[in-house]
Formats: C-alpha cells, structure tokens, sequence
C-alpha cells in the first residue's frame, strides 16, 4: 500500500485533492442552508417579542375632512323613455394643512428572548399644524356654501393603532378635542376628533398636538402638508434612512443621532386640497397614507442592528472553498514537492475540520456575538488541524506552516468582511498570489509521471 501511494502521479494527487474538495462542498452548502434556517426562526422569534408591543410605524395627518352636499345627474330609461334623475349627496373634502411642524423624540430598546431579540422604540411625538382654505378653491368645484363645517373631523393616521399611547392631546385654538379611534367615517387606522371648522371662512385654524407610541425596527412618515418639518432625535447609534425623502444634514453619533426633513407638497406631486368625488383627479385616504402613497412616498428610519450576525456567517461561508482549496493546496505542495504521502482520508479529515469552523462560527454567534465567536472557532479549527497536520506530515514545522495559513486565512476573511465594498477586489487579488506561488513551485513538477515512466524502458 505504501508503495502504491508513492507510486502516485502528482497529477493524480491533484485530481484527488480535487475530488475530496469538491466532495466537502456538500456540507458546506448544508451548513449554508443551516444558517437560513436559523435565521428564520430569529425572524420568528423577533415577531413573538414584538408582538404585543406595536409594528412597523407610519404616522401621517393631521387632515381636516370637511362634508359638503353635491348634485349629481343620472340617466336612465323608464317605459321606453330616457329620464334624467337628480340627486343630492354627501361627499367629502380633505383639506391638508398648509404648514406642518413635528418633532418626535424615539426612545430605543433592545428586548430579548433566550438568545434572541429585537429592536423596539417608544417614540413621543409633538407638532404644530396651520390650515387654511386656499384662496383658489373654488377651482375644485366646491362652493364654500355647500359646506358642513360644523361637522368636520381632525384626523390622525397610524399604521399600527395598537402601539398607540394612553391620552393623546389634540387642541384647536388652544381648546382640547374630544379624541375617537379610528380613521372616521372612512374606517381607516389612527384617531379622529369632530371639530366646528367654521372659522376657517376668515382666518386660519391652528392645532397643537401630542401624543405616544410604541413601534419596532422602523418609524415612517407619510407628509401630506404643504410644508411639512420633521425633526427626530434618537439615542440609537446606526440608523439607516430610506424613502424618497432624505433628511438634510443628519447628525450621528455613537450617542445618537438628529436629522431633519423639509418636505413640501409640490414634491409630493398632490395639492392642499383633494375630494371623494369620482370625478375628480386627486383624491387621498385622510386617515392615512393615501391609496398611491407607496414606501417611496415616505420619509424612512429604520433602527437597524450594527452587525447582522446572520448576513456576516452567510458571507462568511461562501468563501469556505477558499480556506479548502488553500489548505488542500498546501497540503498538495508537501506531497508533491516534499514527498510527504498525504491520503484521501486525511485531506477529508483536515476540510471536515473546516467545515466545522463555520457551524461553530454560527453557534456561537448567536450567544456570544459574531467577532468573539470568530475568535472562538477560528482559533479553536486553526489549532486542531495545526495538531493533526503535525502527525500528518511528520514534522512539527510544517505543521506550524498550515497553521500560520489558516490564521492568516481567517484574519484575511475577517477583513473581507469588513471591506464589503472591496471584498472582490482583496479576494481576487489573494487567488492571483496564491496561482502565481503554486505555478512558480510546481513548475518543474512532471504532473503526468512520464519521465518516471520511459526512464526503466530506456534501460
């Protein structure tokens, strides 16, 4: 037998360190599959945590929805005959403050669950709205006189009204309203209040209001207002904005951060005032985002945890062939040119060895947090094949080389990790080094055994 592994080509040795890598890349996308799984059930068990507490928010209004009387004419054929029918209804106007002022102080938590957790926030809000009947309404084909604005109603939307906080304060001209739940006659998520709009026929209405809320991972607001001003503070150190508007100048810090939106209507692509008439271009869901108020129509924040532990053990693994195919190169090298037999069990031992680093890698991520656990497995896989290469190769020297390797494989992983934006360029740099060392090495290396060959037919 041992005569029969010396007598092997050296690209026989190749073929067959080939063959046992690719053979490992079975556990490896295994583990990857692994990895998905547990990060589902994170998912699951964030939704648990967060389930009584309050979703996603998105907070809009407030609108003032103001009924008035229409007539409408209809056609239709009785005996024979066409009759025209008029009837009087009752529609709505939905009138969008001209200046909206909002602060919003959000107050982050992280809740756990055995291993797991969430991001929560309470969020208290406070603002100024200013309507006022623009001096052009009659363009929308509703006269002023054919206004109820003794039964008008103060909106407030919400997405998730479950979050919503104990006593909202809501005052028009400085007198408080009487809050209902609700989105109005509409049915829609958030608060209501009825309110006598009459003055709004010479002067301008000004609301105060405030009010609390508990929500997870993400705070919107969907502006409706002509000028609308949003100004947050938060004590959570890494959020991400998103929608289509974009705070100007955000401040963050490792205490926090405070950004500020300016937002107004002409942006948002819909007037001040918009109607329940059929007929008519513009029309909105008062009690909150209107019906083509996508995400993009939105100012996002969204609290976002500084490492993902999941996507970082994802990306870690999808570069698990390069630590197998550097290892089994060096391992091929001392075969080959140090004459050192290395056996199909062994190469299969030592790439189950690292396999393994990244199950403990995922393991321990989810307790202790994903560098501690990278330190953990790494050394931990490092100093196991170190060890068994030492008996393999029978020389504690090139034992220590493959563990010099595989320290500077996991150190190197770890900054592709971190440089995601350069990790193609430092990983296709690192295979360019490793092909130009292995075709200088092996370059008088006769891959195909001939020389051995003809050598004993020639004598």
């Amino acid at each position: 037998m041992e005569g029969y592994r010396n007598a092997r080509t050296p690209g026989f040795k190749l073929v067959l360190a080939i063959v046992v890598g690719f053979v490992l890349t079975i556990p490896l996308f295994s583990i990857y599959l692994l990895s998905y799984d547990r990060e589902s059930q994170s998912r699951e068990a964030a939704g648990s945590i967060t389930a009584g507490w309050g979703g996603s928010q998105t907070m809009s209004g407030p609108v003032l929805v103001i009924p008035y009387r229409a007539t409408t004419t209809e056609t239709v054929v009785q005996n024979g005959q066409s009759v025209t029918r008029t009837n009087q209804v009752t529609r709505e106007l939905t009138l969008a403050p001209e200046a909206v002022d909002v602060s919003a102080d959000v107050g982050p938590q992280v809740r756990k669950r055995s291993i797991y957790e969430a991001v929560v926030y309470d969020a208290r809000v406070a603002g100024k709205a200013r309507f006022a009947f623009p001096p052009d309404l009659a363009r929308t084909g509703v006269d002023a006189a054919t206004m109820d604005l003794t039964r008008a109603d103060l909106r407030f939307g919400l997405s998730d009204p479950r979050g919503l906080g104990a006593n909202p304060q809501v005052r028009a001209d400085g007198q408080p309203l009487r809050l209902q739940p609700g989105g109005g006659s509409n049915g829609g998520r958030g608060f209501f209040a009825w309110i006598d709009a009459t003055q709004l026929t010479g002067k301008p209405l000004a609301i105060d209001f405030a009010f609390n809320f508990r929500g997870n991972e993400s705070l919107n607001l969907a502006p409706d207002a002509g000028d609308t001003r949003w100004r947050v503070h938060s004590s959570w150190p890494s959020p991400s904005f998103g929608g289509k508007f974009l705070p100007d100048k955000p401040r963050i810090t490792d205490k926090g951060f405070d950004a500020t939106w300016r937002i107004g209507n002409l942006s948002l692509g819909r007037s001040l005032v918009s109607t329940s008439d059929p007929a008519a271009a513009n029309t909105t869901t008062p009690s909150g985002p209107s019906a083509d108020q996508t995400d993009d129509q939105m100012a996002q924040i969204d609290l976002i945890q500084p490492v993902d532990l999941y996507s970082e053990v994802n990306r870690a693994i999808k570069y698990g062939f390069l630590f197998i195919g550097f290892t089994f190169l060096a391992l091929l090298m001392f075969d080959v040119i140090g004459g050192v037999a290395v056996s199909a069990v062994e190469y299969l031992l030592m790439g189950a060895a690292l396999v393994l680093f990244f199950v403990l890698l995922l393991a321990f991520a989810e307790v202790i947090g994903f560098t501690p656990a990278y330190i953990v497995a790494g050394g931990a896989i490092a100093g196991l094949n170190t060890a068994y290469s030492a008996a393999v190769l029978a020389s504690w020297r090139r034992a220590a080389f493959i563990g010099g390797l595989l320290v500077g494989l996991y150190a190197v992983l770890y900054i592709l990790l971190s440089l995601e934006a350069f990790s193609l360029l430092i990983g296709s740099l690192l295979l360019f080094a490793a092909l130009v060392g292995v075709m200088y090495a092996t370059r008088r290396i006769d891959w195909g055994g001939k020389k051995e060959v003809e050598a004993p037919a020639a004598a």
